[in-house]
């Protein structure tokens, strides 16, 4: 078998493999580097709400919190309460909490749900364990290999020893300006 095949034939079972994996990360990825723009693990739902019942501390039981966690609406399951201080009630409910102040009866709900698909792939891209670890370290070679391997594919003027240089000197100097950069 000659090399330029060889070459050929690395490179794309390789790739083929590879694909599903390089596209997992690349979107964990983009969601990742904009964290600060949203949150690409949960789905945070705030609303609010005023409650008639009347609160007391000596009062307060956990029919009493049902009733006012009915009162928010809402597909709330009730779990159970406390003070954490002064006329702020606290009831925890499955996925979340409201917080009621017990003098107004104006309260906030706060319910938080995993962001399906970007909580898993997220999780993998923050190398949850050793073994995940031995996998990405696999990956990351893999995507040399192809890298590599993709440069010598092509030859003649849009091969690595012309315009494959100049794009691959380009892609080499992009990422340094950026850390010059910052």
């Amino acid at each position: 078998m000659n090399l330029p095949r060889l070459n050929r034939i690395t490179h794309r079972d390789l790739g083929y493999l590879i694909a599903g994996m390089t596209i997992i990360y690349a979107i964990s990825g983009i969601a990742l580097n904009h964290k600060h723009d949203w949150n690409p693990n949960y789905i945070i739902d705030n609303r609010t709400f005023t409650t008639g019942v009347v609160i007391s501390r000596e009062t307060l039981n956990d029919e009493t919190a049902r009733k006012i966690i009915e009162e928010a609406g809402g597909e709330l399951k009730y779990r159970t309460f406390y003070y954490p201080s002064g006329n702020i009630l606290t009831i925890f409910v499955d996925g979340g909490s409201a917080r009621i102040n017990t003098v107004t009866g104006k309260g906030e709900v706060e319910k938080i749900s995993k962001r399906p698909l970007f909580y898993q792939v997220n999780f993998l891209h923050y190398n949850p364990g050793v073994w995940w670890k031995y996998f990405s370290d696999i990956f990351c070679v893999a995507l040399i290999v192809v890298t590599i391997t993709g440069l010598f594919i092509i030859k003649g003027k849009n091969g690595i020893t012309r315009r494959g240089a100049i794009l691959t000197a380009i892609g080499i100097i992009l990422p340094l300006i950026f850390l010059f950069i910052y």
